[in-house]
């Protein structure tokens, strides 16, 4: 049997030129230089994982205390914020406590007002009425006074037995303006 290698290494050697023989050199060179980049490239992976290795052990090692101190410090703001939340519901219950019990004062206030109010009405009304009456029963007096003390100048003076006369016209006349006047 025979192979396509087996004829190309059993064939005689052919004559060969410079430019052929050049040819297959820089093909072996090519060929010696991608292996020994890849030889080189592989390497340098190698070394490169390594130090990827040691930087995230180091990273780890040293963000450990990092993330550490930033898990406390999310505790302290989560206790603070807390605190203040309660203070916070604290001071709103009493600044609606407050409210509630000045809205009543101030209900209770309104309310004793409109009271005192009422009851100045009512005095005042009594102290009109009063006023009124005391001013009636003053210029009945007058006029009772004025209607007597123009009875005696008019009339001859009264016998001795106690009988009295009518008053004359002019005194029933003004008795009954009075009269009218306080109606």
């Amino acid at each position: 049997m025979e192979t396509p290698f087996a004829l190309a290494v059993f064939q005689s050697p052919v004559a060969r030129d410079g430019l052929s023989v050049a040819a297959d050199v820089a093909i072996v060179v090519v060929a010696v230089a991608v292996v020994v980049l890849a030889v080189l490239g592989s390497m340098l992976l190698f070394r490169l994982n390594g130090a990827i290795k040691e930087t995230r052990i180091g990273v780890r090692q040293n963000l450990g205390p990092v993330s550490d101190r930033a898990r406390s410090i999310s505790d302290n703001v989560e206790f603070i914020t807390q605190a203040l939340r309660t203070d916070v519901e604290r001071l709103n219950a009493s600044v609606k406590g407050l409210t509630d019990r000045l809205q009543l004062a101030s209900e209770r206030m309104e309310e004793r007002i409109e009271e005192f109010n009422a009851l100045m009405e009512v005095v005042q009304n009594e102290a009109e009425d009063l006023f009124l009456d005391t001013a009636s029963t003053v210029r009945g007096v007058r006029a009772g006074a004025r209607s007597i003390g123009s009875a005696h100048s008019r009339r001859p003076p009264a016998p001795d037995d106690g009988v009295s006369e009518d008053p004359p016209e002019d005194e029933a006349h003004e008795a009954r303006a009075v009269a009218a006047e306080e109606a």
